[in-house]
């Protein structure tokens, strides 16, 4: 079992979900330091093996050193998370453009880099199970956030196309899962230029709640749909396509009371061109608590 971004948040408790089960494991993340960590939550929630590789998987090359370092282990890939993900606040045009641009590659580009890699080997085994961890943004929109956005949607499309691509494969599975607002770090480590605080909006949920999903799609995937996770998705997806005009009146109020706070922040990238390694955890920190609502640092 193959996990892309697995030193925080939803892809942290999903590795530790696996190896809950005794699984052999390969964890993948950019920070070294932080898979250490991973690595020994994992063998203490009792997996099997614990095998670890640091790349970033905007790098095309990056995948390719995963699956080898997995064939090289266990023989064989049966499954693959893909959480990799970074966070970006701001308007479109006041977002700089290479910020912008790597929000979007590392969901978009990452996804295609990881999926070419991967299932040529799953094809060859006639077995296997692609599991890419979307968003609830992947069929919305929202003001402020179409980095994030942008990024999502278009991973989205990679991943449906996948899926109608692994057809004529019946052992081979892709599967999307979509969690609306997930208590992760990724909103404290967010490229921010809105000059405020943000939080996850209300209601939050729990990452183990996503992994849980996870583990399982791995036993029994769900191969034309995507799967949500949170109450409220479905009906924000349904205002947004039936009722345009007053979902687009009503998302910029919501987002200022539910996502930004009364906090100042000043203009950063977060952890969007690098990683920051001490702050990687399942959890973040909502309810927000103050000794932490920081900028990350550059």
């Amino acid at each position: 079992m193959v996990v892309v971004g697995a030193t925080s948040g939803i892809g942290l408790a999903a590795a530790i979900a696996f190896a809950g089960r005794a699984g052999k494991l390969v964890l993948a993340s950019r920070s070294a330091e932080a898979l250490d960590a991973a690595e020994a939550a994992c063998r203490r929630a009792g997996a099997e093996t614990v095998d670890t590789v640091a790349v970033d998987i905007t790098d095309p090359d990056g995948a390719g050193r995963v699956v080898a370092l997995t064939l090289a282990r266990p023989g064989r890939i049966d499954v693959v998370v893909h959480t990799a993900a970074v966070m970006g606040y701001g308007g479109v045009e006041e977002m700089p453009a290479d910020v912008f641009t790597t929000v979007v590659d590392t969901a978009v580009h990452g996804t295609v880099h990881l999926a070419r890699a991967v299932l040529p080997v799953m094809r060859g085994q006639h077995a296997g199970t692609f599991i890419g961890v979307n968003s609830l943004l992947g069929s919305v929109t929202v003001p402020r956030m179409g980095a994030y956005a942008t990024s999502k949607w278009g991973q989205r499309a990679v991943l449906r196309t996948l899926q109608q691509e692994t057809r004529d494969e019946p052992g081979v599975a892709v599967c999307i899962v979509s969690p609306g607002s997930i208590n992760t770090p990724i909103y404290y480590q967010a490229a921010n230029y809105t000059g405020r605080a943000v939080r996850p909006p209300w209601p939050v949920l729990a990452p183990e709640r996503v992994a849980t999903v996870i583990t399982q799609l791995a036993d029994r995937p769900r191969r034309h749909v995507s799967v949500p996770v949170g109450p409220g998705n479905p009906l924000i997806i349904a205002g947004f396509r039936l009722l345009p005009r007053v979902y687009d009146r009503l998302v910029g109020p919501l987002f200022q009371l539910a996502a930004l706070t009364r906090g100042r922040w000043p203009p950063t990238p977060g952890t969007v061109h690098r990683p920051a390694p001490a702050r990687e955890r399942v959890h973040g920190h909502w309810p927000d608590r103050a000794d932490e609502s920081r900028p990350t640092a550059e």
